[in-house]
C-alpha cells in the first residue's frame, strides 16, 4: 500500500505540473496493481481528457482529490455525471455539425470540405479556391477538426468577416471550445495589427 501511495503521490504532482503524459503512465503503474479501483480509473481518465479539455480535467482532479476523503460515493458520482455531460455535448456538437452539413449539401448548392481541399490543392492556393467558391457554393463540414482549420485557413488568408460568421454561428454550441475562442483571439489580433497599419 505505501508503495502505491508513493506513485499516487508521484504522479499527482506531474499532473499538476501539467505533465500528463508522465503521469498518466505512472497512474496506468497504480491502475495495474489494483485494477478494480474507480479511483485510480478516474486519474487516468482525467489525463486522457487533458488532450480534449484540460480546464475541464484539471477542475475535475481538483474537485475529486479534494471530495473524495469527504464523501468517496457522492464525488465518485459527480465525476461520472461530468464525464456523461461531457461526453453527450460532443456527441451533440457532432450530430448538430452532421445535421447542419447533410442539410447545406442536400438544400444548397454545397461542396464538402474534403472536396474543396482537393479544389485548394488543384488550385495551389487556398485564397484562390475560396475566391472562386465564394459567392456561388457553400462550403459542408462534418467535424469540429475541419470547421477549425476551415475558419483557421479563413484568417490566415483575410477572409475575416467570413471567419467571424462561422464562428458566431456555431459559437452557440461551442461557447467554451478551447479550439475556437483561440480562433477568436486570432481573428481579433488579426484586427488589431490591420487597423495598426
Amino acid at each position: 500500500m505505501d508503495n502505491i501511495q508513493k506513485l499516487l503521490d508521484q504522479a499527482h504532482a506531474l499532473f499538476v505540473a501539467k505533465e500528463y503524459d508522465k503521469a498518466l503512465f505512472v497512474y496506468s503503474q497504480v491502475s495495474s496493481l489494483n485494477p478494480t479501483n474507480i479511483e485510480y480509473q478516474f486519474y487516468c481518465i482525467f489525463c486522457d481528457l487533458t488532450y480534449e479539455n484540460e480546464e475541464k480535467a484539471q477542475n475535475l482532479f481538483n474537485y475529486f482529490t479534494v471530495s473524495k476523503d469527504l464523501n468517496f460515493t457522492e464525488a465518485v458520482k459527480f465525476v461520472q455525471d461530468s464525464l456523461n455531460d461531457y461526453d453527450n455535448e460532443n456527441d451533440k456538437m457532432l450530430h448538430l455539425l452532421k445535421d447542419m452539413s447533410s442539410t447545406s449539401v442536400e438544400s444548397l448548392n454545397a461542396i464538402e470540405y474534403k472536396d474543396f481541399m482537393e479544389l485548394v490543392e488543384s488550385r495551389g492556393s487556398f485564397r484562390e479556391a475560396y475566391q472562386d467558391i465564394m459567392f456561388s457554393t457553400k462550403v459542408a463540414i462534418y467535424s469540429k477538426d475541419d470547421l477549425v482549420d476551415f475558419i483557421d485557413k479563413l484568417i490566415e488568408n483575410n477572409f475575416n468577416d467570413t471567419a467571424y460568421n462561422y464562428l458566431d454561428g456555431f459559437n452557440e454550441f461551442f461557447s467554451y471550445d478551447k479550439d475556437l475562442i483561440n480562433l477568436y483571439e486570432k481573428l481579433g489580433k488579426k484586427s488589431i495589427d490591420n487597423n495598426s497599419k
